[in-house]
Formats: C-alpha cells, sequence, structure tokens
C-alpha cells in the first residue's frame, strides 16, 4: 500500500469526498477531493460507497477506508441533498439510551443499528487482547427496591 488514509471527510458543492492522506515512500501529506458523481437523493448509499471504493482511480487511497465510514459520508451527502442540515445528520448517528427505536423508520433504524455494531467491535475483547478475562462474573444486585408495574400482578406460575 503506498497511501495511508488520515482522515475522511465530505465537500457539499460539488458532491465529493475529502480525503487527506500520507504518501507512504514521500512522507507528505496530500489532500484528494474524489468527486461523487451520479449521486441523488434517492440513490443507495451503500452501493454508492462500494461503487467508489472498489473503482480503479481511487482504489488504492481508498484502501484504507473503512466501508463504513464511506456509507456514512454519502449519507450525510444526501441527507443534504434531501435538504437536511449538516447538524441533523450528524445527530442521526448519536445513539441515545433513553430513544425509543421502536418509533425509528427503517433507515434510521439501520443508521442506529450500525453505530451499536460499530461500538461493539470498539469494546468487544478478544482472546489475544491483554485485558481478556475468560469468565467474568457481575454481580447485578439492586442497590434500592425499584417495583414494576408486573411485580404487583399475581404469581400465576408464568
Amino acid at each position: 500500500m503506498r497511501f495511508v488514509a488520515k482522515r475522511c471527510g465530505v465537500q457539499f458543492k460539488p458532491p465529493s469526498i475529502v480525503l487527506i492522506y500520507e504518501h507512504t515512500e514521500s512522507k507528505k501529506v496530500r489532500k484528494r477531493i474524489i468527486p461523487v458523481r451520479n449521486f441523488s437523493k434517492y440513490s443507495d448509499y451503500s452501493m454508492a460507497a462500494e461503487k467508489l471504493k472498489n473503482h480503479p482511480r481511487h482504489r488504492d487511497y481508498l484502501d484504507g477506508v473503512c466501508q463504513s465510514q464511506l456509507e456514512k459520508l454519502h449519507l450525510i451527502l444526501r441527507d443534504h441533498l434531501q435538504g437536511f442540515s449538516l447538524e441533523h445528520s450528524l445527530h442521526s448517528f448519536r445513539l441515545d439510551p433513553d430513544e425509543d427505536l421502536n418509533k425509528l423508520d427503517d433507515e434510521e433504524l439501520a443508521r442506529k443499528k450500525g453505530q451499536m455494531d460499530e461500538m461493539f467491535e470498539k469494546n468487544r475483547r478478544r482472546k489475544n487482547d491483554p485485558d481478556f478475562v475468560y469468565d467474568v462474573e457481575v454481580d447485578f444486585t439492586k442497590t434500592a427496591e425499584e417495583k414494576c408495574s408486573w411485580d404487583d400482578e399475581s404469581d400465576d406460575g408464568f
């Protein structure tokens, strides 16, 4: 690999992916603007990201960029084309533990699940990790007596 990706971002006019990379031989840091062509507010962001990553002209540059990051950048571009603000797009990637995921549409739910998967992989402990413990025991005792509506019902054996 001759290029190491350092940062990725979007440019709205014209719709483009901006890549800051380092050339491994010369150690120079450069910026590459990759135009996103034939992309509309109705486009499939994952298909467009995959197509861009596998494009012969950009393949070497985008080799170090993960597919999910390219998908996020394409989602931000698509949201912009649909008239949403950057803040709205970035907020849709944040996880709120009190948010009711049942009220989200399919696309927003997919975004949240993608974030959850990413957080899981980031926090995951593998056997070769230095802080890996095989059998973790956690005591989940209640500190305060909590009552729930189902606690009040009679015990019918269910």
